[in-house]
């Protein structure tokens, strides 16, 4: 049995051994010292002893002191009785760890003294309660943030998804709270409005699936980054058709209200050069890289730099094995142009696949939908396997409520790809997965839509990377 010293003066420390009293525990034996005695409710006789004398007085306390005990926890109002309790304690127990909630500016350079500051612990729960700040476990773990609570709210990418869809790398929803009971995650529990998620997992990664939750319509490409990328590499780049890509790569940015980095790369031509210039202000940012350098190294350094969450492409760029790599390899939603008109585009085209991972990205396709105007039109496949689409299916519709959109989707006996390209213009977006970095020779024999994303390669489409 362990036995552990309070030291009790007050209304907090009254407060506290009540609650220390409910406390279900056979291991400990608690020794009460109050210079006024108090009455507490079932209380187990067998786990407190009470004793009524001033901790100040050294002889008093000396005789209590003669057991041994593991610890000393002191909760007085009294800074002069705090300091002179420590005192006595100090000269019987030399190494007894002792803990002292400070109410004042008190300072102990001893290693076996914690102070614990009451008006830190007041505000920090004070803050628990402010709109739009993550609850952080302060008291279980590390303390640092690697435990957090969230609250989903109605408007939420996450809501009514599945958790098994939800990548979940380097972090867990280990809990779900919902209409205050306690409800167990499973990889088909659905996500509901206003449902408490309790998550684990790094600090920083925990920070961005706070605000990756919190993210309503109208925010893209947060969480992804802020601005807009348009690469031109004119090596790449058939030069006719890049002052057209420039025109698109601008009505997007208009679009989306942010900034657009224009990136040009080897430079050809001095007249599209000089056109490219004419478009830098009006939050356009243009430059033109002269000298040769390690060019994948400054793409994914230009991310960081700039902060990109959209990098807009030309179909030549985005059909290079190499450059399709690269743009893989840097997590962020990728919009390839094709010659088609951009400004004319009306509805946005998702092929149903096993994989579900449309769902995984399914947000992102409503608030980039909401921006631009598209309609969402979602191709069901008949000739596959329906029961992993229909979860996806009745995702879309519990999305399409809540962010008031509606969506239309599209049985199909023939494959999506034969009737997609009978249409005049659209948008297909698709998850941006490491399969789509394949040369396309491979997939020539696959009957994987998504690995055939090339068969609509006259058609503009948006890649968006399936990781949080």
């Amino acid at each position: 049995m362990k036995k552990i010293l309070i030291i009790s003066d007050g209304d907090v420390g009254s407060h506290f051994i009540q609650r220390v009293t409910q406390i279900h525990s056979s291991e400990n034996i608690y020794y009460v010292v109050e210079i006024k005695a108090k009455e507490y409710e079932d209380v187990n006789p067998t786990r407190f002893k009470f004793y009524e004398f001033d901790p100040t007085s050294l002889y008093k306390l000396s005789n209590l002191l003669k057991m041994e005990f593991i610890q000393v926890i002191i909760a007085m109002d009294n800074l002069t009785d705090v300091e002179n309790t420590i005192k006595n304690i100090r000269t019987i127990k030399k190494q007894l760890r002792i803990i002292v909630l400070n109410n004042w500016k008190l300072e102990n350079e001893d290693p076996n003294v914690a102070l614990i500051n009451s008006k830190e612990l007041l505000a920090s729960r004070l803050i628990d309660y402010l709109p739009n700040v993550p609850v952080i476990a302060q008291n279980v773990g590390l303390g640092e943030g690697e435990i957090m609570e969230v609250l989903v709210p109605f408007g939420s990418s996450f809501v009514y998804r599945h958790i098994g869809v939800i990548e979940q790398k380097n972090w867990r929803i280990v809990a779900i709270y919902r209409n205050r009971k306690l409800v167990m995650p499973s990889r088909r529990r659905m996500i509901q409005p206003n449902d408490t998620l309790l998550l684990v997992g790094e600090p920083a990664v925990l920070k961005s699936v706070y605000r990756a939750i919190k993210r309503e319509l109208g925010q893209f490409p947060e969480p992804f980054g802020s601005n807009l990328y348009l690469y031109i590499d004119m090596n790449i780049v058939n030069n006719s058709t890049i002052k057209e890509l420039v025109r698109r790569a601008v009505f997007a940015h208009k679009k989306f209200k942010h900034h657009l980095i224009i990136k040009v790369v080897n430079p050809g031509n001095i007249s599209i050069l000089q056109h490219i210039k004419s478009f830098s202000g009006d939050n356009v940012v243009v430059a033109i890289e002269y000298d040769e350098k390690n060019l994948e190294k400054e793409f994914h350094s230009d991310i960081k730099l700039y902060h990109i969450g959209l990098i807009i492409v030309s179909k030549e760029t985005f059909s290079d094995y190499k450059m399709r790599t690269i743009l893989y390899e840097s997590h962020v939603p990728v919009l390839k142009i094709s010659d088609k008109s951009f400004s004319r585009v009306k509805d946005a085209a998702l092929i149903l696949s096993e994989s579900r991972d449309l769902e995984k990205i399914s947000a992102t396709i409503f608030d980039i939908s909401a921006q631009m105007g598209f309609n969402i039109d979602l191709y069901n496949y008949m000739a596959e396997y329906q029961d992993a689409k229909s979860q996806v299916i009745e995702h879309y519709y519990n999305l399409a409520t809540i962010f008031s959109k509606s969506i239309k989707v599209v049985q199909e006996n023939d494959n999506p790809l034969i009737t997609l390209k009978q249409k005049e213009n659209f948008i297909q977006i698709l998850p941006f997965t490491q399969k789509l970095t394949q040369r396309r020779i491979y997939s020539l024999f696959s009957t994987d839509n998504e690995k055939l994303y090339h068969k609509l390669d006259d058609y503009h489409q948006i890649f968006i990377p399936v990781q949080l």
